[in-house]
Parts: C-alpha cells; sequence; structure tokens
C-alpha cells in the first residue's frame, strides 16, 4: 500500500463495489415491497370475496365457505379466522389473537412450526364478529432468502474481480510510472543522454514522456551550450589576457612613452573584453524575456530604411555595396532598440564575411500573413551543414579566429527573432546568402 498506483487502482475498486453494495440494497428493497404488496392485495381481494358471501348468504355460509377453503391443498394457500365479540375464534382453523381492524403483521401458531409470522387483513361483519384472512410470510421471507444469497454471490465475484483488476492496474501503473522514474533517475546520476519510454499508443502517460523527453532535450542543449560557451569564452580570452600580459611586462621597464602606448593598448583589449561579457549579458537579459514588458507599436519600414541609409556609406568604404527594397506602412509591435541591433549585426555579419565587390541587400516586404526581413548577400555563402551552428555563441567557421569579433552577432539576433516570437532562416542566394526574419501577422 506504499505504492501510489496500487493504492489509487484499490480505492477504484473498493468504490465500485460500494456502489454496487447500494444499488443491490435498492433492489432488493424494492423487491421486497413489491412481493409484500402483492401477498396484501391477494389478501385484501380474499377478505372482500368472503365478505360479500356473508353479506349475500349469511355467517353459516361463510363459515362452509371457509372450511372449503381450507381443505383445498395449496402452496398459496391463505389462514381464515371468525371472532365474535368476545374474542373467541369460531370458525377457521388460524390459531391467533383477535387482530385489530386492518392491515397488519400477526404472530399465529403454525401446527407444524409452532409461532410464525403472518400477515393479515382483518374486518368487521356485523355483531361484533370480526372476519381474519392471513398468509404465511414464508413465501416473502423465502423470496428475500434467494435473492440475498443470489447477492451475495454476485457481490463476491465482483470484489473478486476488482481485487484482480486492482492488482493488474496498479501494477501496470507502477510499470508505467516506474519506466518514468527509472530515467529521471539515470538524469540525476549524470546519464543525460537518457529518456523516458513512449509507446505507440499515445496515451496520457506518452504524452508526459514526449513532455519530459522534450524538457530533457532542451536541457541538455542548454548544458552543452554552457559547456561550449565557457570553453570558447576561455579560448577567446586566453589570447586578449595573455597578449595584455606581455605587453605589461615589456613596459615595466621601458621610456614613459612606450608605457604610455602599453597603457593605451592595455585599455583597448580590457575594453575588447568588456565588450565580450556585454554582449553575453545582452543575450541573457534578451532570452529571459522581461523585455517583452517594454514592447510597443515600431514603424518597421521606418527602421529599415533609416537603418540601410546610414550603414550605406559604411559598407561602401569596405568595399562592398549595400541596397534596400522595404515596403512602406509594414509595422510590428516589439522592442525598437532590440531590431535595430539584429538588422545592424546582420549587416554587420554580411559585410565581414565577404570578400570586397560583394553586393548586400536589404528588403522588407508583407507575405501573405508575415512580414519577412532578409539580408542578403552574393559572397561565398555558408555550407548547409553549417547553417545551424551558427547562431550558437562563440561559433565562427574560419579555424585561425582572426577575423574580429566573438561569434555572438547572430546569437542576438536568434534572441531577439525568439523574443519577437519570429522564425529566424538561413537559406541559399545562389549565390551567397540570406537571412531572413519572418514576423507573424497581428503584432501591432
Amino acid at each position: 500500500m506504499r505504492s501510489a498506483a496500487y493504492r489509487i487502482a484499490f480505492v477504484y475498486s473498493a468504490a465500485f463495489a460500494l456502489a454496487i453494495a447500494i444499488l443491490g440494497a435498492i433492489i432488493f428493497w424494492a423487491m421486497h415491497v413489491a412481493f409484500t404488496r402483492q401477498l396484501d392485495t391477494m389478501i385484501r381481494d380474499e377478505a372482500a370475496a368472503l365478505v360479500s358471501e356473508y353479506r349475500a348468504d349469511g355467517a353459516s355460509e361463510l363459515a362452509e365457505a371457509i372450511g372449503k377453503r381450507e381443505a383445498i391443498p395449496s402452496h398459496d394457500r391463505l389462514f381464515y379466522a371468525l371472532f365474535d365479540a368476545q374474542g373467541r375464534r369460531i370458525s377457521g382453523r388460524l390459531v391467533t389473537q383477535r387482530p385489530a381492524l386492518g392491515l397488519h403483521d400477526i404472530v399465529f401458531i403454525d401446527p407444524r412450526e409452532g409461532p410464525d409470522a403472518g400477515r393479515g387483513f382483518a374486518v368487521d361483519l356485523g355483531d361484533g364478529e370480526r372476519l381474519l384472512v392471513a398468509a404465511d410470510r414464508e413465501r416473502v421471507e423465502q423470496i428475500d432468502r434467494t435473492v440475498i444469497s443470489v447477492f451475495l454471490a454476485g457481490f463476491a465475484l465482483v470484489v473478486l474481480l476488482g481485487i484482480a483488476g486492482a492488482l493488474l492496474l496498479g501494477g501496470y501503473l507502477r510499470d508505467r510510472l516506474g519506466a518514468i522514474s527509472g530515467a529521471a533517475e539515470g538524469v540525476v546520476a549524470g546519464h543525460l543522454g537518457a529518456r523516458m519510454p513512449v509507446s505507440e499508443r499515445g496515451d496520457e502517460f506518452d504524452r508526459l514522456a514526449s513532455s519530459l523527453n522534450a524538457m530533457l532535450e532542451r536541457i541538455e542543449g542548454l548544458l552543452e551550450n554552457v559547456r561550449q560557451v565557457s570553453s570558447d569564452i576561455a579560448h577567446d580570452l586566453r589570447t586578449p589576457l595573455a597578449r595584455l600580459r606581455n605587453q605589461l611586462e615589456r613596459g615595466l621597464g621601458g621610456d614613459p612613452a612606450a608605457q604610455h602606448a602599453v597603457i593605451e593598448e592595455g585599455i583597448h583589449r580590457v575594453d575588447d573584453v568588456l565588450a565580450l561579457f556585454a554582449a553575453i549579458l545582452r543575450i541573457a537579459e534578451i532570452e529571459s524575456g522581461k523585455i517583452r514588458r517594454n514592447f510597443a507599436a515600431v514603424d518597421l519600414s521606418a527602421l529599415v530604411a533609416e537603418l540601410a541609409e546610414s550603414y550605406a556609406p559604411a559598407v561602401a568604404d569596405g568595399g562592398r555595396t549595400l541596397g534596400w527594397d522595404v515596403e512602406p506602412g509594414i509595422a510590428i509591435t516589439g522592442d525598437r532598440e532590440l531590431l535595430a541591433q539584429a538588422l545592424v549585426n546582420l549587416i554587420e555579419n554580411a559585410q565581414r564575411h565577404t570578400p570586397a565587390g560583394t553586393a548586400v541587400r536589404v528588403e522588407l516586404a508583407a507575405r501573405g500573413d508575415a512580414r519577412r526581413l532578409s539580408v542578403s548577400d552574393n559572397g561565398p555563402g555558408v555550407p548547409v551543414q553549417d547553417r545551424e551552428r551558427i547562431v550558437q555563441r562563440f561559433i565562427r567557421l574560419e579555424g585561425s579566429r582572426s577575423t574580429p569579433g566573438h561569434g555572438l552577432g547572430l546569437n542576438l539576433v536568434a534572441a531577439v527573432a525568439r523574443l519577437h516570437q519570429a522564425r529566424l532562416s538561413f537559406g541559399d542566394n545562389r549565390p551567397g546568402l540570406i537571412v531572413t526574419i519572418e514576423f507573424p501577422e497581428d503584432r501591432v
């Protein structure tokens, strides 16, 4: 009984058995009342017939009619007694006391069994004479005993089936819950790849297991991301910090001018490290979802056109071109600063990872039920197998890691897209890469 599964199963079986017992008691009482009323009706009808004979032919004919009825052997035979005003029995074989008028239970003397219970109906005939017609309750009692015996046998069978069903149900619940519990214990023990078993039935346990598996996959992904972030932070910080230390050592014995240059270079490298941590904290703040409380209506068309126009000269200075095609009147609900940062990151990413002469293009248009913002280029593009990786933190496809940056730009773009419930996707621009942020409709 320490098992909740068995307790639930046995409580259900006990409740079912109790319901059967209550139903059986109700049926028994209804049958008992029906047979008793049937007996009462038979007694009343017989008394009415004898009273009619008495009214028509007198007391002598009544005594003769009673004698004839008592002489006929019958399983359902009735008993008769005629009493005078002093309570003496003057006719009939029924041995009992002079009863009160009406229908009620009586006690009579059975020649074979002795005192016995019966049901009688008494009526006055006149001159103090009283006629009693009665029946033995044995018939009703026998039916009662038969019904009770059948019910008890059926109830015992129901209880046995209930116990067997409870054991089967409890075992089933224990096994299903035990499988989920075992997988959870495996995860706690450090086996992060453990998953809850899911059958093909698709029942509540399977839906629960699927939800838990999705949660575990998310947790495993987050832990893997934490490990990867920790490793990449250590890798990205080790080189600038080592260089900073070497420069500081070289500046210890130099002249004031050299020391000043070393300090300036050290400040630059520290600022770079601080910018890295600021970017990480910014992404964490976006992923927390708290910024959503500050959402407001944003004219996305105006924002995109403004940023494209502002960054076109800088892109041209780098030997590339920036064009844009913005459909007017597109607005969404969101954070203007984050949307601007995401677009800037996409433009800078396209500029940083493409050769000179590349054409970069920004487009904003309504497509059916969505609003699509895209940044494309005709550069070398990104291999298909790497397109899902480039949104992870500190992922940089070039192995030397000599390109400026820390690999957080697209990760921030992905965080901004999730915050705005938008879908971020990467495609082939033939040639080049196209990055699309698709905002759902009705976001204003």
